[in-house]
């Protein structure tokens, strides 16, 4: 059992029969009254953001986890199909489990959080960043581009994200994988 004083970003526990996450926190000690923690957690089953304020010495069940860096093969009717670099070991995935699969390309290395008691995966987490052709978007228009404005492109990947009125089909961009967004064009 793990208490209060242990948690921190990515701390890993079960909450009410569901494995969550820390994703924020913060220890308050007010000047009147007992100390708490607040915090933000992520199940790790729905994807869903709950918060919660715990008091200080709260006991918790930590779930010990593992992070394995995998490799994207293919996918099918069953599923994502990844191979561990280490061992060369395949495991299939479940959509739900992948927090942005439109943007997973054959080849991608990812990191799949593994719960160590019974070898099960918890989730796949896409790199921050990834650069991406467009494959296709409508061209932009000349003098349009005084306002921040922002249209639909398709990657290679048949994903859709939207990006400045300035890029064309063939460019490289750089997108951020938890909100979907351009970031910038690629340097080469």
């Amino acid at each position: 059992m793990a208490t209060t004083s242990d948690i921190k970003n990515g701390f890993t526990f079960k909450h009410n029969n569901d494995i969550v996450s820390i994703t924020e926190f913060q220890h308050v000690k007010p000047g009147k009254g007992p100390a708490f923690v607040r915090t933000k957690f992520k199940s790790l089953s729905t994807g869903r953001v709950l918060s919660e304020t715990f008091p200080s010495g709260h006991k918790v069940q930590e779930v010990r986890v593992e992070r394995h860096k995998m490799q994207f093969l293919y996918k099918d009717d069953m599923g994502y199909h990844f191979m561990n670099n280490e061992t060369y070991e395949q495991a299939m995935i479940a959509d739900a489990m992948i927090e942005n699969p439109g943007m997973l390309r054959e080849g991608d290395t990812v990191e799949v959080l593994y719960n160590t008691e019974d070898d099960t995966p918890l989730t796949v987490d896409l790199p921050q960043y990834i650069e991406m052709e467009i494959t296709y978007t409508e061209p932009g228009v000349k003098g349009d581009t005084a306002t921040n404005t922002l249209k639909p492109a398709t990657v290679e990947t048949g994903a859709e994200v939207r990006v400045p009125l300035f890029i064309n089909i063939g460019d490289r961009i750089k997108i951020d994988t938890r909100s979907n967004s351009y970031v910038e064009r690629a340097k080469s």
